[in-house]
């Protein structure tokens, strides 16, 4: 997996999280740890742009929520193996992850497992950039 950050202005500034490659058990605690960095560093808005990732596994939703999390101000906890200990959507953070993060054109494949497992109604998905950053609030 590549990740790669970028930063674009709309009504508030927004980093761009570019992931490339299979989100999955392999690389999903680096995109988390990534992420994590970017927020540590100040980032408030995350936009993840997901059209060069094929696959999403449990793991790769696992690490959508947790990133989600993270941006809407939540302390990720971990258990004995490392993983995030978040468990769970609900409508408390929801208004505060839609505000906070969103996604970016993601493939077919993957499009419809956040719809299956219900990602799709928590999260805001777009396939234009510019409107994605227009639709973040300052």
């Amino acid at each position: 997996m590549q990740i790669s950050f970028s930063k674009r202005e709309g009504l508030t500034p927004v980093t761009v999280m570019r992931l490339e490659g299979k989100l999955d058990a392999s690389s999903y605690a680096a995109a988390i740890a990534a992420a994590q960095s970017a927020y540590e560093e100040g980032a408030r808005s995350l936009l993840i742009d997901l059209s060069g990732v094929p696959y999403v596994s449990s793991a790769g939703l696992m690490a959508l929520h947790t990133m989600s999390l993270l941006f809407a101000g939540y302390a990720m906890k971990s258990d004995e193996t490392g993983r995030p200990v978040f468990r769970s959507v609900n409508a408390q953070n929801e208004k505060v992850v839609r505000r906070r993060v969103k996604l970016l054109n993601p493939q077919p494949p993957v499009e419809q497992v956040l719809d299956v497992v219900g990602l799709r109604q928590y999260l805001d998905i777009y396939t234009d950039l510019e409107a994605a950053i227009q639709s973040f609030e300052a």
